[in-house]
């Protein structure tokens, strides 16, 4: 197997920012209390983290879903894509910020079904739209809508899945480390998938 590819480039720091991407960073400090290392990495090329910051924003604000909900799918998300930071990420902001519980947030990490039947039904609509590449089958949406969701639900999961596939894959070829605030929830690469 051979090694996974990085990036020729260094993360960009408070020093070197300039334009775009100095207001951006400058604009997450502000908003954080710090600069997330994704961000830092996404900053290479401006356009890659306006696009994140812009598309998350949307996807945080429009309401749609709650935000366990919305933790629910950006964790099958990130998961599915493999992003370990990511996964840390919203861990720790699925627990402490949108309030799903610690016992959903790992039986998710773990790829388990959730208890809660509409949240259920959400990471199994989710995981589906992310393995069909947006092609669901009409009995998968019937079932996803029969839990209580709506079309608007399936075109803002295509927003989720957009968004973060910028960030997994910007963290992939980035081999962004994990942040100390996420830290406590990094993916333990020593336990081995049965």
């Amino acid at each position: 197997m051979s090694a996974e590819y990085k990036i020729d480039a260094t993360p960009v720091t408070d020093d070197q920012a300039e334009g775009l991407a100095k207001e951006l960073l400058d604009e997450a400090r502000e908003k954080l209390g710090f600069v997330p290392n994704m961000y830092r990495a996404m900053a290479i090329n401006p356009g890659v983290l306006s696009t994140y910051l812009h598309g998350y924003e949307h996807f945080r604000t429009q309401d749609n879903f709650t935000p366990p909900e919305q933790e629910t799918v950006l964790l099958t998300i990130s998961l599915a894509n493999g992003c370990d930071y990511c996964t840390a990420a919203h861990s720790m902001l699925a627990i402490n910020v949108s309030k799903l519980s610690a016992e959903h947030t790992q039986t998710l990490r773990d790829g388990k079904p959730l208890s809660d039947p509409k949240l259920e039904a959400l990471r199994k609509f989710t995981h589906h739209m992310w393995e069909t590449r947006g092609l669901p089958t009409k009995a998968e949406a019937e079932a996803f809508k029969d839990a209580g969701y709506t079309d608007q639900h399936v075109l803002e999961i295509i927003l989720a899945l957009a968004v973060k596939t910028v960030s997994n894959y910007a963290n992939h070829v980035n081999h962004t480390e994990v942040d100390d605030a996420f830290a406590p929830y990094a993916v333990d690469k020593t336990v081995k998938a049965a």
